[in-house]
Parts: structure tokens; C-alpha cells; sequence
């Protein structure tokens, strides 16, 4: 059995408000993890962005969303939580990408319930599938997680909010935590009444989506501690990583782009340093194993 899915089940269950920020790749999946966060997601609009440099609109193929998840997962140790859009087509797409994400060792899974060509909850446009056919694809994924005794969250997202509102949106996630799943999240709820409510009326975990910590977005910026004592269980911060990446080097190379010498001589605030840098990426490490196994090159024995 995963003990991160384990770990994070529990965390969960805790309805604490667990803040699991998003990532777009493993570097920033890293320092999401150094700073002590307990957990965290794979944000599919941090995805489009940083490997296609497009919004996020249903462009990136699953073969490299599972292999940049792979590689977030062996590089640290806290749960990581997939995202894998509307499962990749239907229920048995949705089951066989669950047993990839087992293999590897995936704490839990999103999945939602967006007609193909999906987009980013936040965005307009957006469109659902019939709530029978979400079902089938969280019973299926349930079913593969049962037979090979694993323990992943799988979190059920319903974007019938935007479509239809908020009680079908409700009445669609109590359907899907019928069906299995471990968690629900409601995309794009807009206030605080209705998180209330949402937290009231769903029989199981709920996550909310503050997508940047900074705007909210769509969504009503709640302080953390208020989330916890509505019994929410999750707060996913998806898009900050991406959003941060995205205005820091924008503005350093506007920055570099229009200095009258061409450089920026002193102006460390730009910039980690190359120690700092280095050491964080694992370098002295590395330096420690090609001292320990590699020939010295100077006066090698031939």
C-alpha cells in the first residue's frame, strides 16, 4: 500500500482545510515541499503553460501529463496529488491511467466531469458531461484501486457550477461520493454563502479552490482558519506557481531587456544565487558520488 496516499487520507479526514498548493513541474513541485507544505497537486493549467506555453484548454497529451507527474513523484517525499483532466476519455481511460498513477506511486487523483476538449475551471465556456457518466468513471477507477489493494484519494471535480449551479452542482458531487470517491470539489464556487452551504449540504471531504492565494480569481479569497471551521477538507492552490514563474521572468527580462548596459551588474534581488541554486537542485551530492565512484582524471591508471 502507498503510505504518502495513506498519510494524505488521513490529512484529509482531518476536514482541516489542508492547503495543497499546485505545481508546474518538479522544480517548483520541490520548493512547494521545502517550505513545509504537506502535500501537493500537479496543477494542469501550470502544465499547459509551462510545457506548451498555452492556456489551458485540453492541449497537453496524457503520455506527458503521466510523465511529468512520474517525475514529480520520485523527486520528493510528501503526497502528490494528479490531475488528469476528464480522465483521458471514458471510464475504462479513467481506470487504466489510475493503475499508471498507482504504479508510480501517486497519493490521489482529480478527475472532472468537463466534455472533451476540457478548459480551466476558471475560464468561460465550459461544458459537463451526464452525471451517469462521471459515475462510471469514478466506479471504474474505484474498482482498479480495490483489486490492486492500493489506497489513492481519488477527488471527484464537478464544473456544474458554472453551467447549472450550485445545487447541481451539489446534488452531482453527492452523486460521485456515491459512487466511491473519497472527495469532491466544486470549481469555481463563487462566495463564502455558498461554500457554507456546499460544506452543509455534501455528505463528504470537500475541497475548495483559491487557485492563486493572492486574487482568488473567481472565487471568494476565505482565510484559511474560516475553511477549517466549515469542515472543509482541502484548499488547492493551483495556478500560483505558474502565475509566480510567469511575472518574475517577465519582469526580469523586460528589466535586462531595457538596461543601457546590457546587464544588471549587482541587482542580486533578481536572482538565487548559484551556490544557493545549485545546492538546492542536489549538486554537492552528485559531487559526492563522482568522488566516490569516478577515476580521478589527473594520473589515472591506464
Amino acid at each position: 500500500m502507498n503510505d504518502r496516499a495513506s498519510v494524505l487520507r488521513s490529512a484529509l479526514q482531518r476536514r482541516k482545510a489542508l492547503v495543497v498548493p499546485g505545481c508546474h513541474d518538479t522544480l517548483s513541485a520541490r520548493i512547494v515541499e521545502s517550505v513545509g507544505f504537506e502535500a501537493l497537486q500537479i496543477s494542469g493549467f501550470g502544465l499547459a503553460g509551462s510545457l506548451l506555453g498555452k492556456p489551458d484548454v485540453g492541449l497537453v497529451d496524457m503520455k506527458d501529463i503521466l510523465d511529468i507527474t512520474g517525475h514529480i513523484a520520485r523527486a520528493v517525499r510528501i503526497p502528490v496529488m494528479a490531475d488528469i483532466d476528464t480522465g483521458g476519455g471514458n471510464a475504462i481511460n479513467a481506470a487504466s491511467i489510475t493503475e499508471r498513477l498507482i504504479e508510480m506511486g501517486v497519493a490521489g487523483v482529480n478527475i472532472e466531469d468537463q466534455v472533451f476538449p476540457k478548459r480551466c475551471g476558471h475560464m468561460e465556456g465550459k461544458q459537463v458531461i451526464p452525471a451517469e457518466e462521471m459515475v462510471g468513471k469514478v466506479r471504474a477507477m474505484i474498482d482498479v484501486r480495490r483489486r490492486l489493494g492500493a489506497d489513492i484519494v481519488i477527488n471527484a471535480r464537478t464544473d456544474s457550477y458554472a453551467v447549472h449551479g450550485l445545487h447541481e452542482a451539489i446534488f452531482r458531487a453527492n452523486l460521485y461520493l456515491d459512487a466511491g470517491a473519497d472527495m469532491v470539489f466544486l470549481d469555481g464556487i463563487r462566495t463564502r454563502a455558498d461554500i457554507e452551504y456546499a460544506a452543509r449540504e455534501i455528505h463528504g471531504l470537500l475541497s475548495v479552490n483559491l487557485m492563486d492565494a493572492v486574487t482568488g480569481v473567481k472565487t471568494e479569497l476565505i482565510p484559511i482558519p474560516e475553511l477549517a471551521r466549515m469542515g472543509v477538507a482541502r484548499v488547492s492552490i493551483p495556478v500560483a506557481s505558474i502565475m509566480v514563474m510567469h511575472k518574475a521572468l517577465q519582469d526580469f527580462f523586460e528589466a535586462l531587456h531595457g538596461s543601457p548596459t546590457g546587464i544588471l551588474a549587482g541587482e542580486t534581488h533578481w536572482v538565487s544565487s548559484f551556490k544557493a541554486y545549485t545546492e538546492f537542485v542536489g549538486l554537492p551530492e552528485y559531487r559526492a558520488l563522482e568522488q566516490e565512484y569516478l577515476p580521478a582524471l589527473a594520473g589515472a591508471v591506464r
